[in-house]
C-alpha cells in the first residue's frame, strides 16, 4: 500500500509518497519529466548506490539522460566544497534550468543536494528520495536545504520545495538499529509537539521489537509505516501554515537548540542527529519545569519515552560555558537564545531562554548518561 501526503506550501504544493517498492517507480509517481528537461542528476552517497541505480533506471524511462554523482556519506556531505564540486559536475553535463536534481539518501544528502538544486542556475527542480527514517519524516519534507559551517549547523541554506518526495520503506530494511533509533527521535518529537499519542505508540512498538538493545529488529520495518506517515502529516500541516519559519514552523525545532550545539561541539562526528535531539528534548523539558512553564514530571516523562526507543537522555560531556556559547549561534536566536518549550505535550511555545542559572541547572540534568 502506498499513502500520499500532500504538502500545501505557499511556494509549491507537492506529494510525499510513502510505501514499499517505490524507488523503481519514480517515473510513475512523477508522471512525466519537468517540461523541457533532458537530463537528470542523481546525487547519492556510496552506501545507497543500489537504490540510486533503481531510481536512475526509472528516470531513464522518462526519456532523461541520467548522470549519477556521488557525495560523501552522512554529515560530511553537508560542506560547501562538496556543493561546489556538484556545481562543476552540473556544468560539465551541462544541466539546464528544467533538468531535475534527484537526491537519494539520508537527510544530509537531501540537504546538500537540495541546496545545490536551489542555487544552481538560481533554482532547478528537485526530487527527494529519502532512504532513512530521519530523511523521510524531517529533512526531505518542507523545503529546507543547507550545509554546515564550523560556526554552526545549517547556517548556510535556502528554502527550495521539491517537486515530489518518494519515501520507499524498503530502503530502511538494511539500516542499522542505531540509525533507526536516531530517525525515530524526530518521530517522537513530532508526537511531543503535536500528537502525544504518536510518541506513546512509537515507544510501545519499539519496545515490543527490542529496538532499544537489539542489533537487528524483530519483524522487519513494516511497523514503521504508520508512524512515519503520521509524522509526515504533522510536518506537512506546519509547513503549509508557515513555509519559511516566520513563526509556527519553529516548533519543529523542539530539542534542536541544544541538539545542534552538541553536534557542532562533537565536530559533526560520533553523535547522530537524533541522539543529539533526544538529549536536547530532555534538556528543554527540564528548562520548562525549572522556569515554571511546565509542571514537574514532564522531563521524567520524556526520559521514559525516549529510553523505550533506545535513545540517550543525557551524557553531555561539555561544560556549561562551552555549551551555552554554541547554543547562542542557533538560527532561532533573536538578541539572545530562544527555546521551543512545552507547556505540556502537544502545547509547544517559542520563548526567550530563562536566566543563565536555569539553563546551567538544566544542563547539569543531562550531564550524566
Amino acid at each position: 500500500m502506498t499513502a500520499t501526503v500532500e504538502v500545501a506550501a505557499p511556494g509549491r504544493t507537492y506529494p510525499v509518497h510513502v510505501g514499499g517498492g517505490l524507488t523503481g517507480r519514480v517515473d510513475e509517481l512523477l508522471g512525466a519529466a519537468p517540461p523541457g528537461a533532458r537530463n537528470a542528476a542523481v546525487v547519492h552517497p556510496p552506501s545507497v548506490a543500489r537504490h540510486a541505480g533503481a531510481v536512475a533506471a526509472s528516470l531513464g524511462r522518462l526519456g532523461l539522460a541520467v548522470h549519477r554523482f556521488e557525495v560523501p556519506d552522512g554529515e560530511a556531505a553537508k560542506r560547501l566544497d562538496v556543493v561546489a564540486e556538484l556545481y562543476e559536475r552540473f556544468a560539465a553535463v551541462p544541466m539546464h534550468r528544467p533538468d531535475p536534481v534527484v537526491a537519494v539518501g539520508g537527510g544530509a544528502t537531501t540537504d546538500a543536494a537540495g541546496f545545490a538544486a536551489a542555487t544552481w542556475l538560481r533554482g532547478v527542480p528537485l526530487v527527494n528520495v529519502p532512504t532513512t527514517v530521519l530523511g523521510m519524516v524531517d529533512a526531505a519534507v518542507g523545503g529546507k536545504t543547507g550545509v554546515d559551517l564550523p560556526a554552526g549547523k545549517n547556517l548556510v541554506g535556502a528554502f527550495h520545495q521539491p517537486l515530489a518526495v518518494v519515501a520507499d520503506l524498503d530502503t530502511l530494511a538494511s539500516l542499522p538499529a542505531a540509525e533507526l533509533r536516531s530517525g525515530l527521535a524526530e518521530v517522537v518529537k513530532a508526537g511531543l509537539i503535536a500528537d502525544p499519542a504518536l510518541g506513546d505508540r512509537v515507544a510501545a512498538d519499539a519496545a515490543a521489537r527490542g529496538l532499544a538493545g537489539a542489533a537487528a529488529l524483530a519483524g522487519g520495518v513494516a511497523w514503521l509505516a504508520p508512524h512515519i506517515e503520521a509524522a509526515i502529516r504533522i510536518k506537512a500541516r506546519v509547513v503549509g501554515a508557515d513555509e519559511r519559519e516566520a513563526s509556527l514552523r519553529e516548533i519543529l525545532n523542539y530539542g534542536h537548540t541544544l541538539g545542534h550545539a552538541l553536534e557542532r561541539l562533537a565536530g559533526y562526528e560520533g553523535l547522530r542527529h537524533g541522539e543529539a535531539i533526544s538529549i536536547g528534548m530532555v534538556f528543554a523539558a527540564r528548562v520548562a519545569e525549572l522556569a515554571g512553564v511546565a509542571p514537574e514530571g514532564i522531563a521524567d516523562g520524556h526520559r521514559a519515552l525516549l529510553a523505550a526507543v533506545g535513545l540517550p537522555t543525557g551524557g553531555v560531556p561539555y561544560g556549561p560555558d562551552e555549551v551555552l556559547d554554541a547554543m547562542a549561534g542557533d538560527k532561532k536566536a533573536r538578541g539572545g537564545i530562544r527555546l521551543v518549550l512545552l507547556r505540556e505535550p502537544g502545547r509547544p511555545e517559542v520563548l526567550p531562554a530563562p536566566d543563565r542559572p536555569v539553563l546551567v541547572e538544566a544542563l547539569r540534568a543531562v550531564a550524566a548518561p
